[in-house]
């Protein structure tokens, strides 16, 4: 069984790591860090597009470290990826393209607005998913 676990930095989906940590430790765990490009990019603004993007999937990288480190992973299997686009389009994709059996997400991330009871993204990967979804709080 493979649990994939959308991560973005906020304190919520922390909580999602360590719930899908706690509760599928037997189980193939890949958190999914979704780096969210500008659209409408012109061709002249390609390559620093791409410089910017090089550098938040470093930071993405060495922000999935940092939500381990803190953790017990001795027994657990898990790893990390990078998306590029939308966060709710690239998580269902994720999970429709690599044959994840359960989602966990926080029910909410970083933007202030979308803090109001459940998030947006989170709503529209619970709605669009096609697998489980576990929202943690």
């Amino acid at each position: 069984m493979t649990v994939l676990v959308a991560y973005d930095g906020s304190a919520s989906a922390q909580k999602a790591v360590e719930y899908a940590f706690d509760s599928h430790a037997d189980e193939e765990i890949v958190l999914l860090r979704v780096v969210e490009a500008a659209s409408g990019s012109t061709e002249a603004g390609i390559n620093l597009l791409q410089e910017a993007l090089r550098d938040r999937e470093a930071e993405a990288s060495s922000s999935l470290e940092d939500v381990t480190e803190p953790l017990d992973t001795a027994e657990i299997e898990f790893r990390t990826e990078t998306a590029v686009g939308k966060p709710e389009r690239e998580v269902v994709a994720f999970a429709e393209e690599h044959d994840v059996d359960h989602i966990v997400i926080g029910s909410h991330g970083r933007e202030g607005v979308s803090r109001v009871l459940l998030g947006s993204v989170a709503e529209k990967i619970v709605r669009r998913a096609p697998v489980p979804v576990t929202v943690v709080r």
